[in-house]
């Protein structure tokens, strides 16, 4: 995953991404990667249309978005 983070924020490219969220809940995600560690991804969400952060141990999937150099 890092190298695949690491590429979406070098590049801008928009990742496709469903996570699980603290409550359980599912969502899918498009998100622009602006920074990342260990534990979390920085980026802009487009589908709440700001930056948000995300724990890496709630992403159930994560992939290159077919839609790519999405603008935040």
């Amino acid at each position: 995953m890092k190298g695949l983070l690491l590429n979406a924020k070098n590049h801008g490219f928009a990742l496709k991404m469903i996570y699980m969220n603290d409550q359980g809940v599912i969502t899918e995600r498009f998100i622009t990667v602006k920074d990342f560690n260990d534990k979390y991804i920085r980026g802009y969400c487009h589908f709440r249309k700001t930056f948000r952060t995300f724990k890496r141990s709630n992403i159930l999937s994560i992939g290159l978005a077919k839609k790519q150099r999405m603008g935040a």
